[in-house]
């Protein structure tokens, strides 16, 4: 089994069009971007590392600046275009996990399983604000902003809006641990045992 995450991928999209000093407002260039990316994502010591071409960005990626290019690349038509083909040639033959804004209703609408995972976005500011730990550089008011501006980006744009798919199976953790929600979803698969 492998997990794509697809928000990595225009998180690297951003990164890559900062060092080619393509702007991040510049779709038809963005495009171009995107389909030259050598992506790859890679099982190592149990966690998923991204890598472009051979230099592992899992790291360069994860930084409020390109938590919000990802946002702003994405609202581009040849961006999505190029990135939701990727997806679908690595998820192609099954046996995949894919994670992101717009999986289960636009990269993959007739996958057999599809989850919404959703929180508060005061939790989900202190989960991503925990997570950047000692190397983030914002305070947790900062990144509550740009979780609510992303949100507004993502779910108002265009191309491929953030929305629920008709036919996946909501989940608010809110509440919940990182265990509490895999048990969740494992009992949700098709012949789970109750």
């Amino acid at each position: 089994m492998v997990r794509l995450d697809t928000g990595a991928m225009y998180r690297a999209c951003a990164l890559a069009a900062r060092r080619a000093g393509v702007p991040w407002d510049d779709g038809g260039r963005l495009g171009e971007v995107a389909r030259g990316m050598r992506l790859s994502f890679r099982n190592e010591g149990g966690a998923v590392r991204v890598f472009l071409g051979e230099e592992d960005v899992s790291e360069a990626i994860r930084t409020p600046e390109m938590s919000m290019g990802a946002s702003a690349v994405s609202v581009h038509g040849p961006v999505r275009e190029a990135l939701v083909a990727m997806q679908r040639e690595m998820g192609k033959d099954g046996g995949v996990v894919l994670e992101g804004r717009d999986t289960g209703t636009v990269v993959f609408p007739d996958a057999e399983v599809k989850f919404f995972l959703d929180a508060a976005a005061a939790v989900r500011a202190l989960r991503r604000y925990l997570e950047m730990g000692p190397r983030g550089s914002q305070s947790y008011e900062e990144v509550l902003q740009d979780v609510l501006r992303r949100d507004v980006q993502d779910s108002t744009r265009e191309h491929s809006p953030l929305r629920v798919a008709d036919d996946a199976a909501y989940v608010d953790t809110t509440t919940l641990t990182v265990d509490e929600v895999v048990e969740l979803l494992l009992r949700r698969l098709p012949g789970a045992r109750p």
